[in-house]
């Protein structure tokens, strides 16, 4: 199968579906300017006109105000944030009207929204142009959270958030932008709430979210050297999860580490380990731990940065404190 980079698989999704769909609508700052959000929009004004991806001025609150009522309207339409921070800018509209619309009107109504909002931590973008917002969202009833790691769920999962018919914020990280990995030609979906086992192994479960996942198989290798079999799950869907993929996989290894690209604190590493610990405990052999960003915002600085992003490193570190630390 032919490999192409995440941004690429993206563009490949929203090509497919402008074309299949004519009603299908996007929006977003920057879809039409040199960056092209990392690649992963380019040429698709060109393609498909500026009447379908519209590069509207900077008015975070009226874009979303737009797209919600497009979506209202009959037209699918993907929002897009290039730095999620700013989409907190509407999240009135996002989270007092669109999440809540299908269950107001009765199941009558969806809103079918795509809103896809991009962590562009690093690079010394700073506290207020990086923050990895998940667990916000994903505290919401009404929204879908996902967080895909590959270039081949990044296109199967965009092409499922646009078919689901209600609002759904789909998370990608720019980190991830350049991997690469085999992606079919043909359009396809990735099952939603679905997440998958990378790596299988023994010793631990090690759940990885978004570029944490990329992390988490570098760190493997070394693992290994140390004589720990790591089995790793890429989540892929923050909100629903699978629990159920989750809980089979500590029953079996009787460890958990959670490597999560947000924060601590209320994050969704803290969901995740909660629901282990209620429904997991009686066979766990040490106790759960996390990986998370420290609860700061996120530092200017380059060598400050170095120290604020988990690597591989801190999993290999973490890992192998939670195989060390013997429950029973």
């Amino acid at each position: 199968m032919r490999t192409l980079t995440y941004a690429e698989a993206i563009r490949e999704a929203f090509a497919q579906m402008l074309a299949t769909n004519p009603r299908l609508l996007v929006i977003g700052q920057g879809v039409t300017n040199p960056w092209y959000v990392g690649d992963s929009m380019r040429d698709l004004d060109k393609q498909f006109g500026t009447r379908r991806i519209i590069d509207p001025p900077v008015s975070e609150q009226g874009t979303n105000g737009i797209a919600i009522g497009a979506a209202l309207a009959g037209m699918p339409t993907i929002l897009i944030h290039p730095r999620m921070d700013f989409l907190l800018k509407g999240v009135e509209q996002i989270i007092n009207q669109a999440a809540n619309w299908c269950y107001v009107f009765g199941g009558q109504a969806g809103v079918p929204l795509v809103i896809r909002a991009i962590i562009n931590r690093g690079g010394e973008q700073g506290a207020q142009h990086s923050q990895a917002l998940q667990a916000l969202f994903a505290h919401i009833p009404g929204l879908k959270v996902l967080m895909p790691a590959t270039p081949y769920d990044a296109k199967g999962l965009l092409m499922a958030s646009v078919q689901d018919g209600n609002p759904i914020v789909y998370i990608d990280d720019r980190w991830l932008y350049k991997e690469r990995g085999p992606v079919p030609e043909e359009p396809y979906t990735v099952p939603i709430g679905k997440g998958i086992i990378r790596h299988e192994g023994q010793d631990v479960t090690l759940v990885a979210l978004s570029y944490m996942v990329v992390e988490a198989q570098k760190a493997l290798p070394l693992l290994e050297q140390q004589g720990i079999s790591v089995e790793l799950i890429d989540l892929r869907s923050v909100k629903p999860w699978d629990k159920e993929l989750v809980l089979a996989s500590v029953r079996k290894t009787g460890r958990l580490v959670v490597a999560d690209s947000g924060w601590r604190t209320g994050g969704v590493s803290a969901e995740i380990v909660a629901t282990v610990a209620e429904e997991a405990w009686a066979v766990l052999k040490a106790p759960p731990l996390r990986l998370a960003l420290p609860d700061l915002p996120a530092p200017t600085s380059r060598t400050l940065e170095e120290a604020y992003y988990p690597r591989a490193a801190h999993i290999v570190d973490t890992v192998t404190r939670a195989c060390g630390n013997a429950h029973r």
